[in-house]
């Protein structure tokens, strides 16, 4: 290829990347976003109160009220007091927020203690030189239980070990970042990203079925065997694209290289060690609850099986996330001697919490807009009009499902927040979806994967700004175009790896998880729960055949008459 041709690409692809950043940049905060959609989700409530959509599986025959989905204006005086005698309990019960903020409690001891930093090291270093780029791009992806681990460790190591190797450095930031942030969601581990999506996916559930539960592990199978394979596409990529094209690494007359310590220490490898043996003390006491039928946690017998029920476990998955890295990073720290007294522990988890503040804000006006768009019933009404629509225009199945992979991941680029875009997008997909026979579990997965591969292509990413810093390190003219151009091949691999196994997962129709089927199959009592309760809170439909007749909505002749 000319170098002619190289320029026209290099220009067209910044070119395009330059409109990304500065319609990102003119993006408001994801709080002030949300406050945004709040007063939307108001001022829709009020246009279009007292349209209605027939409920799917009524008919319609009936013609009462019940038969109907009925958009509820909350700017009527019950609306206004439901808004302010609620925000507080709509806030305090938020599914999300106690969910992360448990979990990241034993994270930040684990963290903090320095066990994350000290595994990531001996992971990376104790495997053969022919292993260390798959090894690099994999221990991204299992950093992820501690993201600010994978990027400000990590990926810096990644640079200096390809350096020892006589390799060019931004091939190893370049192979770390890609698993750090295009990997992103596949791993072999829990993390508090999957009780956190979870929850947005189980209340968006609930607007078409109350009853409906997401086990916080319901995606766990298909992301565990999403690390092989994205380690392997990372890895090809890195080795015969981006080695090759870089060169020889020669630095620059400026660049000064400081010496980078990668050691593990005797007494880090010890204390690691006794990490690992109370953590399987941990797994060996969880299995004894959960393996005899009388165990801690274990249920009632279910009468028709005559095996006792697993919800007790299932609903324990983040308390033990938290026993298992609070435990590792207690004992750790205590060996280490990074923990000398209680106080040091609780100074940890402050800490922790200390970098949770703007989520816990993010959270309050989320849980004001989730609960809003919930009450208003707007979420029910675009359900049906889109699956109606979708399966009009033959939009179905898999295209349905690898079209939707696609939009996640280019909101992705203007959005960077997995929660916050999760909990803007779930309300409207998760209910679409299981109208057309889709589980919730499977929106959750495709989601996810739509919310990784593109992570490495935006600026507006916030780690971006300190790759670039890190890539400067060791190459002073380095900056946006040089890491998307590098970046580039990783997020098309990532995304040619991933998206067919989900299509050929569903196709076969393998659980993605525990508790994670594939297809959305309420039972006769949900079903019924769906037939009478999509809305809790129906008004009179009000008189305005214009609109309705205008956005083609059926409604309720008789109460339009009134």
């Amino acid at each position: 290829m000319s170098e002619k041709n190289n320029t026209v690409k290099k220009g067209t692809l910044q070119k395009i990347l330059d409109k990304i950043e500065v319609v990102g940049n003119k993006l408001p905060q994801p709080v002030t976003l949300f406050a945004i959609l709040m007063g939307v989700v108001l001022l829709l409530s009020w246009i279009f109160g007292g349209l209605s959509v027939i409920k799917p599986g009524t008919g319609g025959a009936t013609g009462i009220a019940e038969d109907y989905i009925v958009v509820e204006n909350l700017l009527t005086k019950e609306g206004i007091q439901r808004i302010f005698t609620s925000m507080v309990s709509v806030f305090a019960s938020f599914p999300p927020l106690g969910l992360v903020l448990v979990v990241m409690l034993g994270i930040g001891v684990a963290e903090h203690t320095g066990l994350i930093v000290v595994a990531l090291k001996v992971f990376v270093s104790k495997v053969p030189k022919f292993l260390i780029t798959f090894s690099i791009v994999v221990a991204g992806m299992v950093s992820s239980v501690a993201a600010d681990a994978g990027y400000v460790v990590l990926i810096p190591m990644g640079a200096a070990l390809f350096m020892g190797m006589g390799r060019h450095p931004l091939a190893g930031i370049a192979a770390a970042f890609a698993g750090v942030s295009g990997g992103f969601g596949a791993n072999f581990l829990p993390t508090g990203l999957d009780p956190m999506i979870a929850a947005f996916t189980e209340s968006a559930s609930q607007i078409l079925d109350p009853a409906y539960t997401v086990n916080p592990l319901s995606s766990y199978y298909i992301m565990a065997a999403s690390v092989p394979l994205v380690g392997i596409a990372g890895t090809w990529v890195t080795e015969k694209i981006l080695v090759p094209r870089l060169g020889p690494y020669n630095p620059d007359g400026g660049i000064v290289l400081e010496e980078t310590n990668n050691n593990v220490t005797r007494q880090e490898k010890r204390a690691l060690l006794w990490s690992m043996i109370s953590v399987l003390i941990v797994l060996a006491l969880v299995a004894i609850a959960i393996i005899p039928s009388n165990g801690l946690l274990r249920g009632d017998i279910d009468p028709e099986t005559g095996v006792a029920s697993m919800q007790p476990f299932y609903n324990s998955l983040v308390p033990i996330m938290f026993v298992i890295f609070f435990v590792a990073g207690l004992v750790y720290g205590v060996k280490a001697k990074t923990i000398k007294n209680d106080k040091d522990v609780a100074d940890m988890t402050a800490k922790s919490m200390s970098t949770m503040g703007m989520y816990i804000v993010i959270a309050f006006v989320a849980a004001q807009f989730v609960a809003y768009f919930n009450w208003s019933n707007l979420g029910s009404l675009l359900a049906v009009k889109g699956s109606d629509g979708l399966n009009a225009i033959g939009f179905t199945g898999i295209p349905l499902l690898i079209g939707f992979i696609i939009i996640a991941s280019l909101v992705n680029l203007v959005m960077g927040s997995a929660s916050a875009k999760w909990a803007l997008l779930a309300p409207i997909f998760v209910p679409m979806l299981m109208l057309m026979g889709y589980s919730p579990e499977v929106t959750q997965a495709a989601y996810r994967i739509g919310d990784s591969y593109s992570n490495i292509l935006t600026p507006l990413l916030p780690y971006f700004p300190l790759v670039i810093v890190f890539a400067q390190k060791y190459d002073k003219t380095a900056g946006i175009g040089t890491l998307i151009s590098m970046m580039l091949p990783y997020s098309i691999a990532f995304m040619i790896a991933r998206i067919p196994v989900f299509v050929l997962w569903v196709w076969l129709g393998i659980p993605l998880g525990v508790e994670g089927p594939i297809y959305y199959e309420p039972s006769d009592s949900n079903a019924q729960i769906i037939e009478t309760n999509v809305i809790n809170n129906t008004q009179p439909i009000s008189n305005n055949t214009l609109l309705i007749e205008s956005f083609n909505i059926e409604s309720d002749p008789e109460l339009l008459a009134d």
